[in-house]
């Protein structure tokens, strides 16, 4: 490497759909060496024109974004701009949201509450060819890979045609959460739970919320309380 390649900052864009946290970002780097922060963007979508645009060397990218959501960001930038590393910078650290944005390409991956001095470390990790990952994220990659059998969430064969994300909304829907509250657990929208709940109505002929509970436990897919149903 030259000596002017390791002198010279990383060009950065922030993609954050949330006003504050992105210009809280985009501060906090201002005042790190190494990186230059070129754009930032508001949603996925945004994120893949700013990149088109700027050619920067990576972004930072949130997951939960309106219109184009972080993995899809991720997936389109690494498909047609192969020269820019996307670094996921989000809240969530569970395998849904993990194992999905590496995926799609995301070659680091930190949480919110990581410090800017370990934000800039994960960039210029990225672009010499390595990982840029938090030690907790290393640990789940770990835990993962020495236990590659993922956790059931629902049966080998769901009745009626269900897909396992529609067992998962019908289990939540049995625990009592509103759409709104199983949009936030699963980390999607609430037009994207009204979807499921559509679909997996029409499939198995349940017409509301009661008879959803009592099919989920009339087949198995939940546990019915202490007491059993009544």
């Amino acid at each position: 490497m030259t000596e002017g390649a390791e002198t010279k900052p990383a060009r950065v864009v922030v993609a954050d759909d949330q006003t504050v946290v992105r210009e809280g970002i985009v501060m906090l780097l201002g005042l790190l060496p190494g990186v230059e922060v070129v754009g930032a963007a508001g949603d996925g979508e945004e994120a893949v024109e700013l990149v088109a645009a700027l050619a920067p060397d990576v972004v930072l990218m949130d997951l939960r974004m309106p219109r184009c959501d972080g993995v899809e960001a991720t997936r389109r930038i690494r498909a047609d701009h192969p020269g820019t590393q996307v670094v996921v910078l989000t809240t969530f650290a569970d395998d849904e949201s993990l194992f999905p944005a590496l995926k799609a390409g995301a070659r680091g991956y930190l949480t919110k509450d990581a410090g800017g001095e370990e934000i800039v470390r994960a960039v210029q990790s990225v672009l010499s060819g390595d990982a840029g990952l938090s030690p907790s994220i290393q640990r789940r990659l770990l835990e993962r890979l020495s236990d590659p059998e993922p956790p059931q969430s629902a049966p080998a064969e769901a009745p009626d045609g269900l897909t396992a994300r529609e067992v998962e909304v019908l289990a939540l829907i049995a625990e009592g959460l509103t759409n709104q509250e199983i949009a936030r657990e699963l980390h999607v929208s609430t037009a994207t739970v009204k979807t499921h709940i559509n679909n997996l109505f029409a499939k198995t002929g349940i017409k509301d919320r009661a008879q959803a509970v009592r099919y989920a436990y009339a087949k198995g897919l939940v546990r019915p309380p202490m007491g059993g149903v009544t």
